[in-house]
């Protein structure tokens, strides 16, 4: 079984720009694991099993499907198995809408948004995607650090400003936006409102990301 990174790695991957839009390609790296920013409580350790939503057997199905998106992105992109995930998430968002933590669980609706996060080849559906998660959150049955990573990447993938500052590409210099922030006087306040770490943080632990490249 493949083995799923940590919770904050995932976080730090799902910021890397893909080139599947305007900006240049940044990283080939992608969410390794059912973990995502910030939610709003403490994190499941041992001692606390995860709730499992009143579909487990859809959270199961969530989770493999993210376990496939991170063993198969192993080297470089997975457009086949990207096309495939999106194609079923698809399918749940149809019957369910988005699989938030009431229906998935915390790590079965982690797993949604980072399938989500990939579908990079279907703007469209990302679209749609981003704006079902928006209702989610207004319900609280979806992290708003999630909707913030995957607001940002429809913005980078239409070229469009984005609002947080979460997709960056890795340059000689190290890790800029992968396109322009709306407001940079607003990120700080708009990031600690999504529940994320400051911005010169991130971009400080990104940039351990983009030495390794």
């Amino acid at each position: 079984m493949t083995r799923l990174l940590p919770a904050a790695l995932l976080v730090l991957l799902a910021g890397c720009a893909t080139g599947a839009g305007p900006p240049p390609a940044a990283s080939t790296a992608s969410p390794p694991a059912a973990a995502a920013p910030a939610t709003g409580s403490a994190a499941p350790t041992a001692a606390t099993p995860v709730p499992t939503g009143s579909d487990p057997a859809l959270r199961a199905e969530l989770l493999a499907m993210l376990e496939r998106d991170q063993s198969g992105r192993t080297g470089g992109p997975d457009p086949e198995g990207d096309a495939a995930r999106t194609e079923r998430l698809a399918q749940i968002l149809d019957e369910h809408g988005w699989p938030g933590r009431d229906l998935v669980g915390e790590d079965g609706a982690e797993a949604a948004w980072a399938i989500a996060q990939h579908s990079d080849l279907d703007p469209a559906f990302q679209q749609r995607a981003l704006e079902l998660l928006r209702a989610a959150v207004d319900e609280g049955r979806a992290s708003p650090g999630d909707l913030a990573y995957l607001t940002d990447r429809v913005a980078a993938n239409t070229g469009q400003p984005q609002t947080y500052g979460t997709q960056v590409s890795c340059t000689p210099e190290g890790p800029e936006p992968a396109v322009p922030l709306a407001d940079e006087a607003a990120v700080e306040q708009l990031r600690a409102d999504a529940g994320l770490d400051p911005w010169a943080d991130y971009l400080e632990e990104m940039s351990a990301i983009c030495a390794e490249e």
